[in-house]
């Protein structure tokens, strides 16, 4: 998410100078030319949610500034190239029904889909069945400035979460495997599409200290059969954190692996991770992606659980937390305008060592790197007020919820998408995508005193939910109807053309980075007496 007052910061623009904060006018955009009519009445986001300005709206001043500025843009992109740009990161997997050790599988099948804001994306997303343990892993990473620590966590925590479930036996296989340079066992089958990308330089250095936190485990007197998956989760969201910051500190083996680690470390990202096996569903959350489940009711209607809470300061309870870890004096400061030092939306967070560390390791650590600063667009930098830190932490919130038969199916997603939509509206579409049937509300008391006009908008609605699915992908189907509903809720082709064809340096004001997954439960998991 590079369009907040964080990132601007922090990071050089085009030219060179520095950004004291953002504003549509200071964008480096060619002059002023005629546009077409359509992009005006597209709401603009002016910046992210994530920074010193709400998403969504803005002033009269703002307004005119952007359309001062506006390109004509062709927005005659046709339905199929439509259907190229939504389904260019799409992934449907179907899940084997036993896994390995023959236990049935609680995941029937998932589907999966990324769409880019920023240029390059800033979101990741992970998927892997779990080889030595029951269960499967899913995550969704939302990235800000930049996506070096989203893609460090998305390759890494999967892998900590597997080996802090592994039972002291099977750490021991691994270890020993290693002392005699054999062949590791493998931990996680993983579920990658053809476009996520992994940072093969820095292998080496992520399996060395996956390596250590295994030893530490075998180290521990109580590891014994592994941890639980909630704990398992808790701990490696706090432990990867450790280890980003660490890896930043110290000499590394190469200056491309320096670079990766300073880059990891002072980016940041936020993480929604799911745990799934016949003993239920675990979410750890740190930040403001989200698990939402779709329940089916005995009356066929659908409900919307939120297994995880967003981490930001309209979460009342999130606030006071980090409110009462510094002093009062500064009850007035750590939090300005809904934003961490007035900064950074979310409240909890990987990487963003300047939330956490203290100046002069920042200095200390930018200076002796080795690393080209201005190469990798940083510059010595700490938000106001910035008195006693760390202000953030990547400690997750972990819930449980096990399964039943109405359990259908949990849609995780970075809040590109929940900007868009409710919890309800994404269950509704899911359902609907999933059965086949379009879920219409009866006519209520109130509906039957509509004057013609209010009815005939009310059929337009009904109408639009009737339409049949276009994307066989169900993540796909979300992100279709997220950028392209209209107020009516009609799926509408112009609307949709007119936010894909946006280009890079105004698509971020419209809209944000959008990552699902939808993982679909196996029903023949309730017919097996698990969930007695």
């Amino acid at each position: 998410m590079s369009g907040y007052v964080y990132a601007r910061l922090l990071f050089r623009s085009a030219r060179g100078g520095l950004s004291p904060c953002f504003c549509p006018c200071r964008q480096t955009l060619p002059p002023p030319e005629p546009c077409r009519p359509f992009l005006p009445t597209l709401p603009p986001r002016l910046y992210s949610s994530r920074s010193g300005g709400a998403a969504g709206g803005g002033s009269d001043q703002d307004e005119f500034s952007l359309s001062s500025q506006r390109r004509d843009l062709n927005f005659q992109i046709s339905r199929v190239q439509i259907d190229g740009i939504l389904r260019a990161s799409e992934q449907s997997v179907r899940v084997p029904e036993f896994d390995r050790r023959g236990v049935l599988s609680a995941v029937l099948r998932f589907d999966s889909n990324q769409l880019a804001a920023n240029s390059p994306l800033e979101d990741r997303r992970s998927a892997a069945t779990c080889l030595r343990t029951p269960g499967a892993l899913f995550g969704v990473f939302d990235g800000h400035g930049g996506h070096a620590c989203a893609q460090a966590v998305s390759e890494r925590l999967p892998y900590y979460v597997a080996v802090a479930m592994m039972p002291q036996a099977s750490l021991e296989e691994l270890e020993v495997a290693m002392e005699n340079l054999r062949p590791v066992p493998p931990i996680l089958q993983w579920h990658k599409h053809h476009n996520d990308y992994n940072y093969r330089e820095s292998a080496e250095l992520y399996v060395k200290h996956l390596r250590v936190f295994w030893q530490e485990l075998l180290d521990g007197e109580e590891h014994g059969d592994g941890m639980s998956p909630g704990d398992a989760l808790s701990y490696a969201f706090q432990r990867l954190d450790t280890d980003l910051s660490l890896e930043a500190q110290v000499p590394l083996a190469s200056e491309l692996m320096r670079s990766t680690a300073v880059q990891a470390a002072f980016a940041g990202c936020t993480a929604c991770v799911a745990h799934v096996s016949a003993d239920g569903v675990y979410v750890a959350n740190a930040g403001d992606c989200r698990a939402v489940l779709g329940v089916q009711e005995e009356d066929g209607s659908w409900e919307a659980v939120p297994l995880s809470r967003d981490h930001n300061a309209l979460n009342s309870e999130e606030l006071e937390r980090v409110l009462s870890q510094h002093p009062p004096s500064e009850r007035d400061t750590v939090v300005v305008d809904e934003r961490l030092l007035g900064v950074l939306m979310p409240l909890r967070a990987f990487g963003d060592v300047r939330f956490k560390w203290s100046r002069e390791l920042q200095q200390s650590v930018l200076e002796s790197s080795g690393c080209d600063a201005e190469a990798l667009n940083l510059y010595q930098y700490a938000p106001p007020n910035y008195l006693t830190p760390p202000y953030l932490e990547a400690t997750p919130e972990v819930t449980y919820h096990k399964l039943r038969p109405c359990d259908r199916f949990l849609i995780l997603a970075s809040d590109g998408l929940w900007d868009e939509m409710t919890n309800q509206e994404a269950v509704r579409l899911v359902a609907e995508h999933l059965t086949g049937v379009h879920l219409q509300a009866p006519v209520t008391a109130s509906e039957r005193q509509l004057n013609l006009g209010q009815m005939h908008q009310l059929l337009l609605r009904r109408r639009a939910r009737a339409t049949p699915a276009l994307d066989a992908n169900g993540a796909t189907h979300l992100i279709r109807h997220a950028l392209g509903t209209n107020e009516y809720g009609e799926l509408e082709q112009e609307r949709l053309a007119a936010m894909l064809a946006l280009p890079d340096d105004l698509a971020r004001m419209y809209r944000d980075d959008i990552t699902v997954t939808v993982v679909y439960f196996n029903s023949a998991l309730n017919k097996t007496g698990h969930n007695q």
